[in-house]
């Protein structure tokens, strides 16, 4: 169907499920009646909301355990493959340059990195800090 039935990887619900405790009927199923619609009588509808809007605190609380399971097996996973470098100071490195440190007219095809830059101190792991060849030292 459209995006609107689409769940979520991680949560295996839908947004609108998580918010309001029920799946949404779209005009298209009320047009022409589906399964679904013609099940949804009035009175049995109002009870099956009831019920819904109890049961919309377990439903979210499992959604957070399945999203947080998920971030665990991702993060597992790329310290698996992260191969991870530590300098020591006086090493020398190149510093990458993202698109909010690239100089204004920059373009596509200026360089990646730049440095050489002299490691004089750790401010944390994997956090260094730099100073360039004439001794000047980076923010």
């Amino acid at each position: 169907m459209g995006a609107l039935h689409d769940s979520k990887t991680s949560t295996s619900e839908t947004p609108f499920s998580l918010v309001y405790g029920a799946e949404a009927l779209i005009l298209v199923e009320i047009g022409e009646p589906s399964t679904r619609y013609t099940q949804a009588l009035e009175e049995s509808n109002e009870e099956e909301m009831r019920i819904n809007l109890d049961l919309l605190e377990g439903k979210r609380e499992a959604a957070l355990i399945r999203m947080a399971a998920r971030k665990q097996v991702m993060e597992r996973y790329y310290n698996r493959k992260a191969r991870l470098r530590y300098f020591k100071i006086g090493d020398f490195v190149l510093k990458k340059v993202f698109q909010s440190t690239k100089a204004a007219n920059a373009g596509k095809l200026s360089p990646t990195w730049e440095g050489p830059y002299k490691i004089y101190g750790i401010a944390r792991k994997g956090a260094y800090e730099l100073e360039t060849m004439d001794g000047k030292i980076l923010p």
